[in-house]
């Protein structure tokens, strides 16, 4: 064997166990001294590295890219499968009006997650008359609001939000089926008690909008100026009667 074999097969025979790693290290101890413990950090010791292997980094670097070269299989093999079972959108009509959103953090487990919001379009709920809206909107107290919840998943320019919407939820129970049926409960017995005309219907009771205005308020942003009602004017508020028939020329 030459002395190049001898130096690879030298470089090559490093175990990564304690005590292999103590037995191949020669004794530094003087004839007749107590034995000392083997410093297994000594760096002194420790076998020249041959560059046989990656650094940390670079496994890490190549973990990355089997994983991109993983989903990119499943992109090419699996996700061709799933046009058959493609769905044409079809907005909720109005039998089933109700929005309902849930929180999810990856399957990490998290208070929020049993949490459920419902949210609907008062204009979509089976209200028999004006006075039953009214008496709706009185019930649902700071609830509703005549913009959608900016969380809610509705748009602004959908149909329906002629009457405003109202905003349930409801995260008491550890189940999310069980908030989500105390939400649904509560809208069917609001909906039950605005129809029931043989009650008090609260027609000389006026909406109160404080809620909006305080809302408005803690964003300040200027809209809780008097006359502004939570919209800052534009060219569009302009009086149309203050302008002239002919337009004048300034010279």
């Amino acid at each position: 064997m030459n002395s190049l074999a001898k130096r690879f097969i030298a470089k090559r025979c490093l175990h990564s166990s304690a005590a292999r790693l103590v037995r191949q290290r020669p004794s530094r101890t003087t004839p007749g001294a107590p034995a000392k413990k083997a410093d297994l950090f000594d760096l002194e010791d420790l076998p020249e590295f041959g560059d046989e292997d990656a650094s940390s980094a670079g496994h890490f670097v190549i973990g990355q890219q089997r994983q991109i070269l993983h989903y990119l299989r499943l992109i090419d093999g699996e996700v061709a499968l799933l046009n058959a079972y493609r769905e044409e959108y079809q907005p909720p009509s109005k039998d089933k009006p109700l929005v309902v959103r849930s929180i999810s953090y990856g399957n990490e487990p998290h208070p929020a997650t049993a949490k459920r919001t419902v949210v609907v379009p008062v204009a979509h709920l089976p209200l028999n008359t004006p006075i039953a809206v009214h008496k709706f909107i009185l019930l649902a107290g700071v609830r509703w609001s005549p913009t959608p919840p900016p969380d809610s998943g509705i748009g602004a320019d959908e149909s329906g939000g002629e009457k405003g919407y109202v905003k349930i939820s409801c995260e008491d129970f550890p189940e999310p089926g069980m908030n989500l049926k105390w939400a649904s409960d509560v809208l069917d017995k609001m909906v039950a008690s605005a129809n029931n005309a043989a009650g008090d219907n609260f027609t000389d009771v006026p909406l109160d909008f404080r809620h909006l205005e305080a809302k408005v308020r803690k964003q300040k942003k200027g809209g809780h100026r008097s006359g502004m009602n939570g919209k800052r004017p534009s060219l569009r508020d302009f009086p149309q009667e203050w302008l002239p028939d002919k337009p004048v020329s300034i010279a």
